[in-house]
């Protein structure tokens, strides 16, 4: 008996693109061959956090395929500072299993009162708009990793 392809070309994965928010169906045999957005030709993958603002939240939390973990922050948070590097390097190792962002909480309070973040940083993971997951405080590269192995 012969074994069937392992993805065939029409499993395909929507991604929000994060520099013009247009919805892009892309086979998922092919997101790690640097896919660009079609309509803004800037690359969907580029293995650093987005910015999210309000406006455009709502689009990428719901409307991406690939979970979404969303780091609150404000820049006058020491811990913030400390957890950035280690966020900005799990996006970029794990960037075909997950989305990350970054929302200000100081520049976006109306998000930070919605989700009722208390602390910061506070990491929360979304799959298909719905949060599965929530971590408040600083994690160095290994705690964050092994939460996000967790999680995904």
């Amino acid at each position: 008996m012969s074994s069937s392809p392992s993805s065939p070309a029409s499993d395909r994965v929507h991604l929000v693109c994060g520099h013009c928010d247009a919805i892009v169906r892309i086979p998922a045999d092919r997101l790690d061959q640097g896919p660009k957005c079609p309509k803004c030709h800037q690359p969907l993958f580029e293995g650093r956090p987005l910015e999210l603002r309000t406006a455009s939240f709502d689009r990428h939390a719901s409307r991406n395929d690939l979970p979404l973990i969303v780091d609150f922050w404000a820049p006058w948070c020491g811990p913030c500072k400390m957890m950035a590097p280690h966020f900005e390097e799990a996006a970029r190792r794990l960037r075909l299993r997950a989305r990350f962002a970054k929302v200000n909480s100081d520049s976006e309070p109306s998000l930070s009162a919605r989700f009722g973040i208390r602390g910061i940083p506070t990491l929360i993971a979304f799959k298909q708009g719905r949060e599965i997951a929530r971590q408040s405080g600083a994690m160095d590269l290994g705690s964050l990793l092994q939460w996000l192995q967790q999680v995904l």
